[in-house]
């Protein structure tokens, strides 16, 4: 069956009241053929995010009707694996105790870019072999910072790697790290690697109708406009970070996509 991720408004309810409305889900799903898989509620943001299997969505929105009368204001079609890389999980956790565990943890992530400066004219220089050595180079460095940081590698774009975070915080971090192992390992290597990273945040479900499709797009388009050897974040992002990143503020760019220009901060990663 199709599976659906569908967006609701939950201002002014609680950890306990979605848990609750989560419970009726599941006692009436089978009436209907639905599987309703597991849910996130962001209390700060009054927003919660289910995960369901059901033949449509119709069908679905009625279960949530009849349990509790909380529709879904947005729902799109989704993938699993996507699913997965980006915010983590499936299904509901497993409780780890007698006591109920219920799951509410947000589904806020960041996701950022990285790019290989010049890899087109790296290959041609070296040769495709050992291009592909550098590439590998920069994979095992990202991928060692991201597991340092609990980021998750959502897909290889080739000549950079997109990741997603539960954390922003944890996510710049991760880019400063990042560019602080590529200046060690330049430092020991005759044949250079320079990188550009981009950094925006938000929920899964915009305009747009994609999985976290907004932010993506941003957090791609920043990374393309970074320069060498810079983190150029989002005004979410730079909204969220304490001082110790000493962030600059630099000028709005024109983004494919965005119809406005864009206000684009950097990140002091020295």
């Amino acid at each position: 069956m199709p599976i659906f991720l569908d967006r609701h408004d939950l201002r002014g309810l609680t950890a306990a009241d979605i848990a609750e409305a989560h419970r009726k889900d599941l006692e009436l799903q089978s009436r209907y053929g639905v599987r309703f898989q597991t849910y996130w509620f962001d209390e700060a943001r009054g927003t919660g995010f289910c995960l369901i299997d059901a033949p449509d969505i119709e069908t679905a929105m009625k279960v949530h009707a009849e349990a509790h009368g909380n529709v879904a204001v947005d729902v799109i079609g989704v993938d699993l694996s996507a699913v997965e890389a980006f915010l983590g999980r499936v299904t509901d956790p497993s409780p780890t105790s007698q006591a109920t565990s219920t799951p509410h943890d947000t589904a806020f992530r960041a996701v950022m870019f990285t790019d290989i400066v010049g890899s087109t004219a790296m290959a041609t220089r070296l040769g495709n072999a050992r291009a592909v050595e550098m590439v590998r180079a920069h994979d095992a460095l990202v991928r060692r910072a991201l597991q340092d940081q609990a980021g998750r590698e959502v897909k290889h774009t080739g000549d950079g790697i997109m990741a997603a975070f539960g954390d922003v915080v944890a996510a710049a971090d991760c880019a400063c790290r990042i560019l602080r192992a590529f200046e060690a390992f330049n430092l020991a290597s005759t044949e250079k690697l320079r990188l550009r990273i981009g950094l925006d945040a938000g929920e899964p479900i915009t305009d747009n109708n994609d999985l976290f499709g907004t932010t993506v797009n941003l957090a791609a388009r920043l990374c393309q406009s970074a320069d060498p050897d810079s983190i150029l974040v989002s005004r979410t992002v730079r909204d969220m970070l304490p001082d110790r990143f000493g962030v600059s503020e630099l000028e709005s760019r024109s983004m494919k996509g965005f119809p406005a220009p864009v206000v684009t901060y950097s990140i002091a990663w020295q």
